[in-house]
């Protein structure tokens, strides 16, 4: 099973708010079978103890410690948000990454992430991109 795949991108996204925002991106990783259903509630309490908010326009959504039971493998999502959601933050997010890793995984690809998002123009080349295989191909390099 691929960390990143066609069917756990959402290029055109709408959210009330960033709490459906999260479920979304959460929803994905769970019909992709990395995660079972308990793991969303898991990412929406991580988001009342610390916003996952990064600025810049991105938000990078997961589970609190807790959750690692619930997690089957490796996974991340895209959903990408035309109109933003707000996070909280000085500007809305724009792109939402869940993200579920088995084992010790999830600082390393909290890492990978940051860095591709370190590059000025990587929130623009994500909403920029046409397609979910050109999402995919601006992260290739930084998760290989």
């Amino acid at each position: 099973m691929s960390i990143l795949s066609e069917n756990k991108v959402i290029m055109n996204a709408v959210a009330k708010d960033k709490y459906e925002a999260i479920t979304l991106a959460g929803k994905l990783l769970v019909d992709a079978g990395h995660v079972t259903e308990e793991y969303v509630p898991k990412m929406l309490e991580r988001e009342e103890v610390v916003s996952t908010y990064m600025g810049e326009g991105l938000a990078i959504p997961h589970g609190t410690k807790e959750a690692r039971p619930f997690i089957k493998s490796t996974g991340l999502s895209i959903v990408r948000f035309p109109d933003g959601v707000d996070f909280g933050g000085d500007e809305p997010a724009f792109v939402v990454i869940g993200i579920a890793a088995a084992g010790d995984g999830h600082m390393e690809i909290l890492t990978n992430v940051a860095m591709i998002f370190s590059e000025d123009d990587a929130i623009e080349r994500v909403m920029n991109a046409a397609s979910p295989a050109d999402v995919i191909a601006i992260f290739e390099g930084g998760l290989a």
